[in-house]
């Protein structure tokens, strides 16, 4: 099969090419598992954290991908219940304890960092932490509900907002304008307001329907009772503390972050930041339970995913753009070739590569 590896650790700002497309044997299915002929996979900043060295694979050469869309093709000893191709999903657990706490406990396994993930043909995966993908979206639009919008799902349950409370999103890339309709929809009477380094993102997010977009260091029209954060930077982190309401809750979505600006952290004050009992709470990973519950919602909503598409052979250049900022909504990789048709946002475009 064709698949795009990673073979060492390597900064994307000194090279362009870090994954080498290669030729690999069909993985078979063990107990409890299914083959799946992968036909999308999400390009996901997670990639840049495993190839650049903060979250690195435990062995390497390693195929990515952990936002996974594919046909059921072989079934292994002992699977009952699902069939040859059956559409089914796989996001970054690939497995763990299958308790409430499976995703911080050390039994947890990544897909596309600790086993292999999607930028591939064929991929195996447990039963258990594969989900049935709605008949609503296409291939290419369910791969970022995948870790984009299940993340971003359990970023909403951690802040603990109300309906009618102002909720803040900071960064507004593959995540966040997937939680921006999840939270119209959740909570109808809160506006939501963006900060974004970017005016073309501003733009898309007002798009979307915030209520307010400005700069990452923007004082929003009213304090916020939640902010969610999906940057990879520091900055955003002390503007956002800065916009809170006393009392009020910043979510971080992210696996790792950067080092670039970590100086932003010396502007930190208690008395302006942390102080009147603001908190600060971390995502760590997302549970079964959260995908299992997240895509029937995301169909209901409905979610439409704003994408661009590229072949298997582009993944790089959609490595490297992500790298340099060039988002919007979200990238997804094409396994099976231009016979799928893709829908895409009714209020953007969709572009191949």
């Amino acid at each position: 099969m064709k698949a795009m590896v990673m073979e060492r650790v390597v900064s994307l700002r000194d090279s362009t090419t870090p994954l080498r497309m290669v030729d690999l044997p069909v993985p078979e299915p063990g107990p409890g598992e299914v083959r799946l002929r992968v036909r999308a996979c999400g390009v996901c900043h997670t990639e840049l954290d495993e190839i650049e060295g903060r979250t690195p694979p435990p062995y390497l050469p390693v195929v990515p991908g952990h936002e996974v869309v594919g046909r059921v093709d072989k079934l292994g000893p002992g699977v009952d219940g699902l069939h040859i191709g059956d559409r089914l999903g796989v996001g970054w657990i690939h497995s763990s304890t299958g308790t409430a706490d499976e995703n911080i406990r050390p039994e947890f396994t990544a897909t596309g960092r600790d086993v292999n993930g999607g930028y591939a043909e064929y991929m195996t995966v447990p039963t258990a932490y594969a989900y049935p993908i709605p008949a609503s979206f296409t291939d290419a639009e369910a791969a970022p509900l995948l870790c984009a919008g299940g993340v971003g799902y359990r970023s909403i349950k951690l802040t603990g907002l109300k309906d009618g409370q102002p909720l803040g999103l900071t960064g507004f890339g593959g995540s966040a304008h997937l939680v921006l309709q999840m939270s119209r929809h959740l909570y109808p009477n809160s506006p939501v307001y963006v900060f974004a380094r970017d005016a073309e993102a501003r733009a898309f997010a007002l798009a979307l329907g915030a209520a307010w977009a400005g700069g990452t260091d923007a004082r929003s029209p009213l304090p916020c009772r939640a902010i969610i954060d999906t940057t990879p930077a520091w900055k955003p982190v002390v503007a956002a503390l800065d916009n809170l309401a006393p009392g009020g809750r910043l979510v971080i979505n992210a696996i790792r972050k950067e080092d670039t600006d970590k100086n932003e952290l010396l502007a930190l004050s208690y008395h302006d930041h942390l102080w009147l009992e603001k908190e600060i709470k971390s995502v760590a990973n997302v549970t079964h339970q959260d995908l299992a519950d997240f895509l029937p919602l995301a169909a209901a909503i409905p979610i439409r995913p704003e994408i661009q598409t590229y072949s298997l052979g582009h993944a790089n250049q959609a490595l490297v753009e992500l790298r340099r900022g060039r988002v919007r909504g979200a990238k997804v990789l094409l396994i099976d070739g231009p016979e799928q048709m893709i829908r895409g946002s009714p209020k953007g475009q969709v572009t191949r590569f």
